[in-house]
């Protein structure tokens, strides 16, 4: 989440006017994530009760012909009592709405539940532990969702790092040109295929999760969602819990609670296991390749936490070093 768009007070009050949820008290914006512009927004509610939603702008990286099914999905893990937030829909029935900014651009914005709970930066096995089964449960009730294709795969991280240029991915470490460069050719000569895959989260990173004490009270941010490797959305969790001090430092007690509650819930083939290092190399790269570009081009006057690729990098490289041995197997 971040916001690279201001709305004024009577922006947003108008906005809010379209949804049964009475009206604009406060709005804060939240600066965490890269994406999209995101506010935390307090209404009068209904019936003089008061309301709290997440109000999100959608700014890049996501297709709006994309939104109805982020937006239903959402809808659909809600009904089936997994713990994310519902979409809000608007008195015309509508998921999401299209505004103009002050610039003159459309945009498209949507609210959702806002849900109790704090993200964990240094979680505990038991927290893992539910994260993991909690990621299994999402995959086995999505599972007769239409899928739509994966736009972060290996094509996109190509892109956006021939995007940087050898001297932009220099600016950011001397090494990582060559770094980048090797870790893609390794990726597209041994990526696996015909794992069994269905529609994953593919970003469930602390940040994204919200927990009461050592239960997951909300997984948000599902607007990189797809149809993918149920092996790489784990590995992608993977990479995103297990390690601290920016990558430097490897937690294999939460590696373990993380595939203990992942399994708990739907066992990894042994396709999928040794599949796993491959799998983990590429999630690294997907967030070196985003944040790399995110670093050389962020707005300056953005409300934005810019994050260092180079935390993906020593991850990257852990996997390579380590193999089957990371995941404990």
């Amino acid at each position: 989440m971040a916001v690279y768009t201001q709305l004024t007070a009577e922006d947003l009050a108008k906005l809010i006017s379209h949804y049964d949820v009475g009206e604009l008290v406060s709005a804060k914006g939240i600066a965490e994530g890269v994406s999209n512009s995101n506010w935390l927004i307090e209404t009068t509610g209904n019936a003089g009760q008061g309301g709290r939603y997440i109000l999100t702008m959608y700014e890049f990286r996501i297709e709006l012909e994309d939104l109805p099914f982020f937006l239903g999905l959402l809808d659909l893990l809600a009904e089936k009592g997994c713990p994310v937030p519902a979409t809000i829909h608007d008195r015309q029935g509508a998921t999401h709405r299209m505004i103009t900014n002050a610039q003159g651009e459309p945009k498209a914005v949507a609210m959702i539940e806002f849900l109790p709970g704090v993200s964990i930066d240094h979680p505990e096995p038991a927290q893992a532990r539910a994260v993991g089964k909690a990621l299994a449960e999402i995959q086995l009730a999505a599972q007769d969702y239409r899928g739509r294709q994966n736009q972060m795969a290996y094509a996109s991280w190509k892109q956006l790092t021939d995007d940087c240029g050898a001297d932009g991915l220099a600016r950011i470490d001397p090494a990582l040109p060559a770094i980048v460069a090797g870790e893609l050719e390794f990726l597209a000569a041994n990526w696996p295929e015909g794992l069994a895959e269905g529609v994953c989260h593919t970003d469930l990173f602390p940040d994204n999760v919200l927990m009461l004490g050592d239960e997951v009270s909300g997984l948000i941010d599902f607007y990189f969602s797809c149809t993918e490797f149920f092996a790489y959305d784990f590995a992608v969790t993977h990479a995103a819990w297990c390690f601290a001090d920016h990558g430097r430092i490897f937690r294999q007690d939460i590696a373990a609670a993380l595939l203990e509650g992942y399994e708990s819930v739907r066992k990894l083939t042994d396709a999928e296991r040794a599949a796993l290092p491959v799998l983990a190399r590429g999630a690294a790269m997907r967030f070196v390749s985003t944040r790399a570009y995110d670093w050389l081009n962020t707005p300056a006057d953005a409300l934005v936490m810019r994050k260092d690729p180079m935390d993906f990098v020593r991850r990257m490289q852990f996997y390579a070093d380590k193999g089957a041995a990371a995941f404990g197997l």
